[in-house]
C-alpha cells in the first residue's frame, strides 16, 4: 500500500471522471480514455448509479465511491460491479480502512485480487496533514476535495498551495471544482514542487450537463488543454 509516486515537470497526471451513472454517457466518456471512472454508490447523491455499468475498455479502472458504508456492502458492490477500487468519502477511520482491506483479502483468498483503496479528505482553509499517517498502511491513494455541504461534487476549489506542506509518500488525487477554467492554473500547479505526489486529477460537477451527465466535448477540451500546456516547455 502507498506505493511511492512522483511526477516530473511537463508530465501530465492521470485523469478520473467521477459521478458516472447513465450507460450511454459512461460509454461516451470511456471513449476519451480516462485512467479512472468513478461510480457513486451513495443513495442520497444526485449522481447515484442505479443501472448496470456497461462494458468499457479494461484499461480504465472502475472506482466505486462510498460514504460510510458497511464493509460487507462495499465488498459485495465491488464484486457485483467488477470494480477495481473504492473511494471512501465519508468519515471512515483508519480502522475502517483496515477492516475493508482484511475483508477483501479474506474474500479473494488465493486469487489475491488487488483492490485500490482511496481515502478522501475534505479540505477547507487549513488541513492537518498529520492525520494521514494512520491511514498510510491501508490506502493506495488519498484524495483531497473541497469541504462543502455534500461529501463531494460541490463545484469549487480549495487553495492548492496547502499541498506545499504535504508530508506523505502516498500519492493523491486532486479534486474539487476542477474544470476548463482551471486548466492553466492546474498546469502551472503541476509543474511546482508542491504537486510532486499528485497522481490523478479528479473531475466531476464542472463538466456536467443539467441532467448530471458529463459533457464529453468539454472533457475533451480539458484533456487537450492540459496536454498542450505540458508540451510547451
Amino acid at each position: 500500500m502507498g506505493v511511492y509516486y512522483t511526477h516530473t515537470p511537463f508530465e501530465t497526471p492521470s485523469l478520473k471522471v467521477c459521478g458516472m451513472r447513465v450507460p450511454e454517457n459512461i460509454s461516451a466518456v470511456a471513449a476519451l480514455k480516462p485512467s479512472y471512472m468513478g461510480f457513486i454508490f451513495w443513495k442520497p447523491s444526485k449522481r447515484y448509479i442505479q443501472n448496470a455499468i456497461p462494458k468499457i475498455d479494461p484499461s480504465i479502472q472502475k472506482i466505486g465511491v462510498f460514504v460510510k458504508a458497511s464493509t460487507d456492502f462495499i465488498v459485495k458492490t465491488v464484486q457485483e460491479n467488477d470494480l477495481q477500487g473504492v473511494q471512501l468519502h465519508g468519515g471512515e477511520t483508519p480502522e475502517d480502512c483496515k477492516a475493508l482491506l482484511e475483508a477483501w483479502e479474506k474474500q479473494t483468498g488465493a486469487n489475491n485480487t488487488p483492490l485500490i483503496i482511496i481515502k478522501a479528505f475534505s479540505v477547507a482553509d487549513q488541513f492537518d496533514f498529520s492525520v494521514l499517517a494512520l491511514y498510510e498502511a491501508y490506502c493506495d491513494f488519498f484524495l483531497f476535495d473541497t469541504k462543502g455541504k455534500l461529501p463531494g461534487g460541490n463545484g469549487y476549489t480549495f487553495s492548492w498551495e496547502l499541498l506545499a506542506s504535504y508530508p506523505s509518500n502516498t500519492p493523491y488525487f486532486l479534486s474539487g471544482g476542477i474544470g476548463l477554467a482551471q486548466a492553466t492554473d492546474l498546469a502551472d500547479f503541476l509543474k511546482s514542487k508542491a504537486s510532486k505526489m499528485c497522481a490523478v486529477i479528479d473531475v466531476n460537477s464542472t463538466f456536467e450537463n443539467k441532467d448530471y451527465t458529463k459533457n464529453t466535448q468539454d472533457l475533451n477540451l480539458f484533456i487537450n488543454a492540459l496536454k498542450n500546456r505540458f508540451s510547451t516547455k
